[in-house]
């Protein structure tokens, strides 16, 4: 049981400043009000009118959100080779060092190509 107090004090933690966080902002940030922060789901900017099919979303919004997937599967892979980085070795590193390469290239390959220009 004792293995999990680290664990179960992470939480508390954790849960203490959501608490924390949720709690104090009322009183610390600022309160400059307008109608379009008061309409519901809007972020203070006014909002534009939205075609009656619903429109259709930019290509480069896709490409940014498969980005997105790629380096979470990325960060995913990279956690159980951390945690098994002793028992793997030399082989282990080789692997990973492949690993990121080939990502590095795909995201060298979507610099080049302007894929993260938000234009």
């Amino acid at each position: 049981m004792e293995l999990y107090v680290p664990i179960l004090v992470l939480a508390i933690i954790a849960a203490g400043f959501a608490v924390f966080s949720v709690g104090i902002a009322p009183f610390t940030g600022p309160k400059r009000w307008n109608r379009a922060k008061l309409d519901a789901y809007e972020c203070g900017i006014e909002p534009t009118p939205q075609p009656v099919g619903g429109g259709r979303f930019p290509l480069k919004y896709m490409i940014t959100a498969m980005l997105f997937i790629v380096f979470d599967i990325e960060i995913i892979f990279l956690y159980p080779w951390a945690v098994a980085f002793d028992q793997l070795g030399v082989f282990g590193l080789v692997e990973m060092v492949l690993f990121i390469v080939t990502v590095l290239v795909a995201y060298a390959y979507v610099w080049r190509r302007r894929g993260l220009d938000w234009d």
